[in-house]
């Protein structure tokens, strides 16, 4: 069992090869760990300018090296037997030896790290006696610390003697470290110290590196409330003057500007969905493979960020869930990330048996408390060359990370990000559910991965999402002010030259199906939805050449049109008083071929509508869904309540995180997690 740091260690040195490895036990056959005797600790009172460390002696050179497993079977470590699961796993995967064994429980931290140290003679800093010295931390920068696994801890002499929990990787960082620190030593300390060292000394830069991570010009931090209710007084002001000037004109320019978004939205939402569903059949023709190539080749580590914030009662139901995946262990790596002081998380999870490959990540407090601020916070420890978003409550696909690392392997190099598709595991709760998942199986299976075959931008859902990190780190990570992280972030991957595809793997997630949180979490979206528009538009012709003219005509109808449709949908409404009889105020002022036409208009977009969503519908799952299509009609109206809270807390409230509470009508029992491919077209 792990508490709130638990042992992600150091990492495991050369290979050992056993002839008598021919039969791999399971680690359930596998004898008790036994304990290890740890070299003495590099202290300050056995480390002084008059006795410096000396250099690695030039007998221990990779070829020469004593195997770590040969140590650790010396040592009385472990077992023969747990010495060949490990290099049976060692051989197919791309896996330090130290790593195996900590994440199949074969060894604890203390134990490699112990062997580690004499494999390359050296020692063990020991943080409880001594504490790293900041001013060499600044010389690196701790971002660089992160990166390179190692932290300058201390001058001894002329010689700055370097923390490192990659032991195996030394050789080939020493150039740099030696350009900005001088001549260096090594000394063994396991990553989980590592990592305490660092934030004890740097926790204020760690924070604020979170939070300005993305470049001031594509990021909310800027965002001028006063500025933006100035503007929205102006003109409020303007259409109440006109309204008492000209009111039939003011109404009319209302309304076309709200039929004109209404109808490039369903050209828009056709053309996603025709696109899609042409493709679906033509793949579905061909066949897949990523399964197959998953299966041969080598995998790389992938590390999967969970933020969770006042969840206690999730905790043990997302270690079950996420414990269902069946990614190699020792190339997993879960990162749950909770504020520091939500001490009934944390709590719940120091009380939950957690598996040695996952780690809880507290985030230092803050004023600010986003999602994306976390999500940065944690990336800077993350091990992986693959990072992934899930929410607490999500229940992936067990072949899931397979099939993106496969997809990934076989991918350009400018794919930086994989969506995956998000469904509901509780349709049946109430209506409110059940509109709800009609509408995410539109778009996850049809409009986004249609946005994505028609080169447009891909606005990101908040969760089963995969990013290569090293691009995501280039990009700046999340920006943690904007409260819809994810919709700005297709947008920034788009701008840099980036792509974005979906596939066709699903995570199962609770519908939020009270009507009042439902319209909080809504009116965060569309908040969000009109900050990332506002702040992509500070410069539109530098947007028009980066996105290019498809691509930015697709956006406005995307975002503003959204926006358009749900803030003056009121407009629209004013037409139904015509189903019962009455007369619509405008009928007199209008050609006598205008009204049939608007009629038509609101026919058109009900039947394409409908039957989108029924195609999406197709899965046995789904199917029981499509009478409830219909009722659709009373459900958007709820978002246009969402969307003028929006824009007063727009003013009022910018980057407030209006929290979505979860596990509220978490199922117990979920469908077979390796049966749910989407299926559409």
């Amino acid at each position: 069992m792990l508490s709130l740091w638990p042992s992600p260690g150091a990492q495991g040195g050369n290979r050992v090869t056993l002839a008598t490895a021919a039969v791999s036990p399971t680690p359930s056959a596998l004898p008790p760990l036994a304990p290890a005797r740890a070299p003495a600790p590099i202290t300050p009172s056995n480390l002084t300018p008059a006795d410096p460390p000396p250099e690695t002696p030039p007998e221990t050179t990779a070829g020469n090296r004593l195997p770590l497993g040969a140590i650790l079977l010396r040592k009385g470590a472990i077992t023969p037997a747990a010495l060949r699961y490990a290099l049976d796993i060692q051989s197919r995967q791309q896996a330090r030896l130290g790593d195996i064994l900590r994440a199949h429980g074969l060894a604890s931290e203390e134990m490699v790290i112990a062997a580690l140290a004499e494999q390359f003679h050296t020692t063990v800093i020991d943080p409880a006696t001594s504490r790293p010295d900041p001013r060499l931390i600044d010389r690196l920068g701790p971002r660089r610390c992160l990166r390179l696994n190692c932290l300058p801890w201390l001058r001894a002499g002329s010689i700055i003697v370097v923390a490192c929990s990659t032991p195996d990787q030394f050789a080939r960082i020493r150039p740099e470290l030696e350009a900005a620190l001088g001549p260096v030593t090594m000394a063994v300390i396991g990553e989980t110290a590592l990592h305490r060292a660092l934030i004890a000394s740097h926790r204020s830069t760690l924070q604020l590196m979170a939070e300005t991570c993305v470049e001031a010009e594509e990021s909310c931090r800027t965002w001028d409330a006063r500025r933006f209710s100035r503007l929205i007084a102006g003109f409020a002001l303007g259409i109440l003057i006109a309204s008492v000037i000209a009111p039939v004109a003011a109404f009319l320019t209302l309304f076309g500007v709200v039929i004109l978004a209404l109808v490039l939205g369903n050209l828009l939402k056709i053309a996603a969905a025709t696109t899609q569903i042409r493709a679906t059949r033509a793949e579905e023709a061909r066949g897949h493979s990523d399964l197959a190539l998953s299966q041969t080749a080598r995998k790389p580590t992938v590390t999967m960020m969970v933020p969770m914030f006042r969840e206690p009662d999730i905790a043990p139901r997302l270690v079950r869930r996420l414990g269902a995946l069946t990614y190699p262990r020792e190339l997993l790596d879960i990162l749950l990330v909770v504020e520091e002081d939500d001490h009934l998380t944390r709590d719940a999870l120091a009380a939950s048996d957690l598996p040695h490959w996952m780690r809880v990540i507290p985030v230092p407090d803050s004023d600010l408390r986003t999602k994306p601020r976390a999500l940065n916070y944690a990336l800077n420890f993350a091990r992986g060359s693959i990072v992934g978003v899930y929410d607490a409550e999500d229940a992936p696909e067990s072949d899931q990370l397979h099939r993106v690392t496969a997809h990934f392997a076989r991918a350009a190099p400018d794919l930086a990000c994989i969506q995956g598709v998000l469904d509901y595991y509780n349709p049946r709760t109430n209506w409110l559910s059940r509109c709800f998942t009609i509408e995410y199986a539109a778009w996850f299976r049809l409009m986004l991965p249609g946005l994505e075959k028609l080169g447009l931008v891909v606005p990101l859902g908040g969760t089963t999402l995969f990013f290569r990190r090293a691009l995501l780190e280039k990009l700046g990570g999340w920006d943690a002010y904007n409260v819809t992280e994810d919709a700005d972030l297709g947008i920034r991957l788009a701008r840099h030259g980036y792509r974005t595809e979906l596939l066709q793997t699903v995570t199962m997630e609770e519908a939020n199906c009270r009507v009042w949180p439902w319209i909080k979490q809504r009116s965060r979206w569309l908040k969000g939805y009109a900050m990332t528009y506002a702040v992509h538009m500070r410069q539109p012709a530098l947007l028009w050449r980066q996105l290019g003219a498809r691509r930015f005509f697709g956006m406005q109808v995307l975002f503003l049109g959204t926006l358009i449709q749900f803030l003056l949908a009121p407009i629209l409404w004013s037409f139904w008083i015509m189903l019962f009889g009455l007369g619509h105020p405008l009928a007199a002022t209008l050609p006598a071929w205008a009204l049939p036409c608007v009629a038509a208009i609101f026919f058109l977009s009900e039947v394409a509508g409908l039957t989108i969503n029924i195609i999406a519908l197709k899965a046995a799952r789904h199917r029981f869904l499509r009478l409830w299509a219909l009722s659709l009609h009373l459900y958007f109206p709820l978002a246009a309540v969402a969307a003028y809270k929006g824009l007063w807390e727009m003013i009022t409230s910018p980057f407030y995180w209006d929290k979505t509470a979860h596990g509220i009508h978490d199922s117990a029992s979920l469908p077979p997690l390796q049966a749910l491919r989407p299926m559409a077209g």
